[in-house]
């Protein structure tokens, strides 16, 4: 049975549910993301959540305390798995050199002995960009692509791998993955500031101090602790990448060409920048990995003949045509040739070998061998072509 292409990847990857859904090599991280995501709000809802029922009861307000972070934690987990289960936008990689550049750098003769160029030149906006070429892939990367050295692909608009996500952070799923971060400093705001409304009531139940409702509720405590340690990390790479954003640079053009004081020829400007993250259509996955082997395979190049490939080999059905065209032309070569020897024996009985030879003419002499030696070429020709 013929396998499909997620079968064969050859990058790191891996698939499930048969090639619908990719995941990074460190896929199991995310299943510890989704435990720090989900621990603490059950623990919240649970321990916290429901003392504060009472606290609102105009039309029963006090329930959206519970049931709010809840549903925001489904929403934050399905933006983790978006954003860790597609294509973040991997460059199909080729199985041969290109060979457009091959033909440009050795001129027509495709020696193997021929070095690709390291870089070549691109135009982007008007201005030219120089873009890398990866031996692993063997292709030249777009703009803005990079080779992620744990995925083993090239990834477009590589912004980053992420070890959280287990994913590379792309092109297809930057959305998602800042949407992610995002909505969790916000779960995170929420945890922390409804475990400190309940300290709060504590110490105004007890007329007691900040110490005495701490002991009367230390889970409180810890989830206000987790959350503030927390939002140092979800809510710092939330503002880096707002300022990412409206400059229109990824994590990796930001950390590699800081010292480069180069012109940004991707800006559009703040409000273009946020339109093109947030209000573009995402484009399609350049990988079909559940197509099968044969539907991604080039068709092979046309057969050509001996005269358009300039003397080369021809395929075995060209030589079968050659040698049947040949063997008819010789046949009627062999009975010219026949003929010639049965006038010249009649014509030799009445008149000299020399005579004759001057009335034919050396031109027509000249002919007959020709005509005589591609015979026995074409028989020559026809032998080995007897096994095909």
């Amino acid at each position: 049975m013929e396998k499909r292409v997620y079968e064969v990847w050859k990058g790191r990857n891996n698939f499930c549910l048969g090639g619908r859904l990719i995941f990074g090599p460190d896929a199991r991280s995310i299943l510890v993301s989704a435990s720090m995501i989900i621990v603490p709000v059950i623990i919240f809802c649970n321990f916290i959540g429901k003392h504060l029922l009472h606290e609102f009861p105009s039309y029963n307000a006090g329930y959206m305390i519970v049931v709010a972070p809840y549903l925001f934690t489904i929403y934050v987990l399905v933006l983790l798995l978006l954003t860790s289960s597609r294509d973040p936008g991997i460059v199909p990689r080729n199985l041969h050199p290109p060979e457009e550049e091959l033909n440009s750098v050795a001129g027509g003769n495709k020696t193997p002995s021929i070095q690709l160029p390291r870089t070549k030149e691109v135009v982007v906006n008007g201005v030219s960009v120089r873009v890398k070429y990866c031996d692993t892939c063997m292709l030249y990367r777009p703009p803005r692509c990079s080779h992620c050295s744990i995925c083993n692909n090239c990834v477009e608009r590589f912004d980053h791998h992420c070890p959280w996500v287990g994913q590379c952070i792309g092109l297809r799923n930057y959305r998602f993955f800042f949407l992610f971060v995002s909505s969790s400093t916000l779960l995170c705001i929420y945890v922390f500031s409804m475990s400190a409304l309940y300290i709060k009531i504590l110490m105004r139940d007890y007329n007691g101090t900040i110490w005495a409702a701490m002991r009367e509720s230390p889970l409180a405590v810890v989830l206000m602790a987790y959350c503030f340690i927390s939002l140092w990390f979800v809510g710092g790479l939330t503002g880096f990448h707002l300022y990412l954003i409206s400059s229109n640079q990824t994590t990796y053009e930001n950390f590699r060409y800081r010292s480069d004081n180069r012109m940004n020829v991707y800006d559009q400007g703040c409000a273009g920048n946020f339109r093109e993250v947030f209000c573009t259509k995402i484009k399609p996955s350049r990988n079909k990995f559940r197509a099968f082997m044969q539907e991604v395979h080039r068709p092979p190049p046309p057969a050509t003949t001996s005269r358009e490939s300039g003397g080369e080999e021809s395929g075995p059905e060209d030589r079968r045509v050659k040698v049947e065209d040949d063997m008819d032309l010789g046949g009627d070569l062999l009975k010219v040739s026949q003929r010639h020897h049965d006038i010249k024996d009649i014509y030799s009985r009445h008149h000299s070998s020399s005579e004759f030879d001057s009335v034919l003419g050396s031109d027509t002499h000249d002919l007959l061998n020709a005509m005589n030696s591609h015979v026995h070429e074409s028989r020559n020709y026809a032998a080995p072509m007897t096994f095909v």
